[in-house]
């Protein structure tokens, strides 16, 4: 049966009598129970967690603590904007962003086609919004070409997790189930810094940590292996092999609920541990005692996240981890299993209701026949309407504005000016467009590059659903009214239909309806959610995808928290072992550029940076970009802690002041990837994509380091490197610095704000 979750003090609808509403953070993927009232003095909101709801249980990073703050930053945007003809965006009415969007929306798909219209949206948008935004793109625009920033995230573990089970939920468990472990391998994940609450049940187990960095998870581990970058795969074939080897595979489970096992073990075979410790780096006996952890516990679990999927072989890296679940017997056994730690808030949601490239409402394929006639009879049209698949997200950034891709685009919920790798490419491709529409509730750096600018809500002003890492269904509660300018992404999405001659009624703008309407296109699909409804959520019940509908007079689906305890989601009810090989990373270190760069995040930032570097208590933690380099390589390319570095690929070059770290690997430099100008890492990460996910190489590419002259620009402290204008009539625009006030580390950077205590 479905669990009932505690009021906290609040009615059905999750408001308290005294104005305190239910709801959650509005940044990761554990969507972390919160409850928020009125801050009347400041207009905007207090916070504090909800200590009923179980994945936080209480516990706050330092992001969800300040995230009230975003509610009344300065420079929110407050109406539309439209830039003129010299180059200046200027505010104006709603009614004239609209049209000038529609007027070139239809002049571009009359000149060009409907696929010279392209869409971007974000792991962080609404259930609702997610769905309405890939109907909107397949129906009123008519383009294939949609796709959205999750690619960069979680795609190499949903193509592995849909291969080897038959369906892709990050963690197919509550995530109270890891407390009871005994043993847990995170592979290229850094919880303790990217999801703090999480470590709240990951504390009893034995942690092995996979990661070039001794990051704040791996030095609470009990076993840490530390890889060359890029060589993942050869790792997980190596553990795989003792794990074989030594005898630990449960043959009975591999016989019994498994195919492919004898095809994986082959390619597997040839990586012995000491070839192994050649190509990785990590020493034998490591090895080794990983796989004499693991196997001798009655409660294991391996979880990958982004170190291990953000490579352009992301999806068999992954793969081969789960042929090591696989091979133990762990996944769809109660107290065991595999799992990904999916990073954006709304990244499960996200990648389930079509704004990716290749799926339909429900995580259909939108090449399946059956598929694409469920959803059109919902949508009320003919099958032939709904384009085909589009160009994956950074395909179809890269092809903007030439010959055969998008003239115009529009962005939802994202700032791939500085989350796409190759940065700069990217911010040139969009600068060639004939139409860059942004809808967004600050200026980011895209925002800034946009010919219009659409300000819309934020999470406390309205109303939703979220699906976090477990697939568990979440009501998002509005507090706040929205600024008077402001308006919902489902509205804009409707106002943008009808002015393109489409029927209002397809695109209502009211989140219940859009949910409803979702259930019924999702109905029988892998991600059903037809039994659920706001009135289940707002009674209280916990509610885990998959949840179909029942015939009226019979219980409601209770929902599904545990996957696979039965049968895989394959026709024959058996996981698919994965047979992959090692390869090397798309690029090698050399002599021109002798170094490994990797990056990733740090605690008090987010994404690109666009929500945390405007909340002052985060930029002060971390103001800047930073580069990480080991006292040895520092030496020998003339760096000095404070001083600032120039990291440089083949694709361009970032600048960053240097920290020196003697945990880390000396042939290694690690830089976060949230701040704006010439402090992007993405300035340097490599383009290579995943053949199957279509997943970037963010993790490992070749630079050299050197001393930089000159302190990072502070012009750039708010901008993407391409030249824009604000008109400061009636739009605060000023923008939270990226470059500290002086030199040295970031104050406040330490390991104390890896507690759960507010600031």
């Amino acid at each position: 049966m479905s669990e009932q979750t505690p009021s906290s003090g609040t009615g059905a609808d999750g408001t308290g009598a005294d104005g305190t509403v239910r709801t959650h953070c509005p940044y990761c993927a554990l969507q972390c129970g919160t409850l928020l009232s009125r801050d009347e003095p400041a207009g905007g909101a207090d916070v504090r967690p909800d200590p009923e709801f179980p994945v936080n249980s209480g516990g706050l990073c330092q992001k969800g603590w300040t995230a009230p703050a975003l509610l009344t930053t300065p420079d929110r945007l407050r109406t539309p904007l439209v830039r003129d003809a010299g180059g200046t965006l200027r505010p104006t009415d709603w009614d004239t962003a609209l049209d000038t969007v529609a007027a070139g929306l239809g002049r571009i798909r009359a000149e060009h086609g409907p696929d010279a219209v392209g869409v971007f949206g974000g792991g962080g948008l609404t259930n609702e919004k997610a769905y309405l935004l890939g109907k909107f793109a397949r129906l009123a625009l008519g383009t294939s070409q949609i796709d959205y920033n999750g690619r960069f995230c979680m795609s190499s573990a949903a193509a592995a997790g849909n291969a080897a089970f038959g369906l892709d939920r990050g963690l197919p468990f509550p995530v109270t189930d890891l407390g009871a472990a005994d043993t847990i391998l995170l592979a290229g994940a850094n919880p303790a810094e990217t999801m703090p609450p999480l470590m709240r049940h990951l504390g009893a187990a034995r942690l092995i940590v996979i990661d070039p960095r001794r990051t704040p998870t791996a030095a609470r581990a009990a076993l840490h292996l530390q890889p060359r970058p890029g060589t993942d795969l050869a790792l997980a074939l190596g553990l795989m092999h003792i794990l074989v080897v030594d005898g630990h595979a449960d043959r009975a489970y591999v016989d019994r609920r498994t195919t492919g096992f004898e095809a994986a073990w082959k390619r597997a075979a040839s990586w012995w541990p000491e070839r192994v410790e050649k190509v990785t780096g990590v020493p034998v006996s490591d090895q080794r005692e990983a796989v004499r952890m693991l196997a001798g516990a009655d409660r294991a679990y391996v979880l990958t996240g982004r170190g291990a999927e953000q490579h352009s072989k992301g999806t068999d890296t992954v793969a081969a981890f789960i042929n090591i679940a696989l091979a133990l017997g762990l996944p769809g056994r109660e107290g065991s299993g595999y799992g990904c730690l999916t990073g954006q808030g709304n990244g499960q949601g996200g990648r389930e209701h079509g704004q990716k490239a290749d799926q339909l409402p429900g995580y259909r394929m939108i090449t399946d026949p059956a598929a694409r006639a469920h959803v059109a009879r919902v949508w009320g049209v003919d099958p032939e309407v709904i384009p085909g698949p589009g160009r994956s997200a950074y395909e179809l950034l890269s092809a903007l504005g030439t010959d055969t891709g998008p003239r115009a685009l529009l962005v939802f919920g994202a700032n791939p000016v500085v989350s796409a790798p190759r940065a700069d490419r990217v911010a040139e491709r969009m600068a060639s467009l004939d139409l860059l529409v942004v809808a967004d509730f600050v200026p980011s750096e895209t925002a800034r590059m946009a010919d219009v600018v659409l300000p819309v809500t934020q999470w406390a002003e309205e109303e939703g659903t979220m699906t976090n890492l477990e697939g568990r269904i979440l009501r998002r509660r509005r507090l706040l009214d929205p600024p008077p300018g402001a308006r919902s992404d489902l509205a804009v999405l409707r106002a943008l239909a009808t002015r393109l001659g489409d029927l209002p009624e397809r695109y209502p703008a009211e989140p219940r309806s859009v949910f409803e309407e979702l259930g019924r296109a999702s109905r029988g699909g892998p991600a059903d959610y037809s039994g659920i409804s706001y009135e289940r959520l707002d009674a209280g019940e916990t509610l885990h995808w998959p949840c179909p509908g029942t015939p009226d007079g019979e219980p409601a689906h209770p929902g599904t928290p545990r996957l696979f305890l039965d049968r895989f989601a394959h026709p024959d009810g058996r996981a698919r072992f994965a047979e992959v090989e090692h390869r090397p990373p798309a690029e090698e270190a050399h002599a021109e550029h002798p170094l490994y760069a990797t990056t990733g995040r740090v605690l008090a930032q987010y994404q690109s940076g666009a929500q945390t570097r405007r909340v002052p208590q985060l930029t002060a933690a971390a103001p800047e970009a930073h580069v990480e380099v080991h006292p040895d390589t520092a030496v020998r390319a003339g760096l000095t802690e404070g001083g600032h570095a120039r990291v440089s690929s083949a694709r361009g070059t970032t600048l960053a002041r240097v920290r020196l770290d003697p945990t880390l690997r000396a042939d290694t430099v690690f830089l976060p990837f949230h701040f704006p100008g010439a402090g992007r890492a993405n300035l340097i990460t490599n383009d290579a994509l995943d053949p199957r996910s279509r997943m970037p190489e963010f993790k490992v590419c070749a630079v050299r380091i050197e001393p930089a002259e000159l302190e990072l620009p502070e012009a750039e402290a708010g901008s993407d490197g391409v030249e824009d204008d604000f008109e400061d009539d009636g739009v605060d625009t000023a923008v939270v610095p990226a470059t500290a006030p002086g030199p040295g580390s970031a104050p406040g950077s330490g390991p104390a704000l890896l507690q759960d205590a507010r600031p």
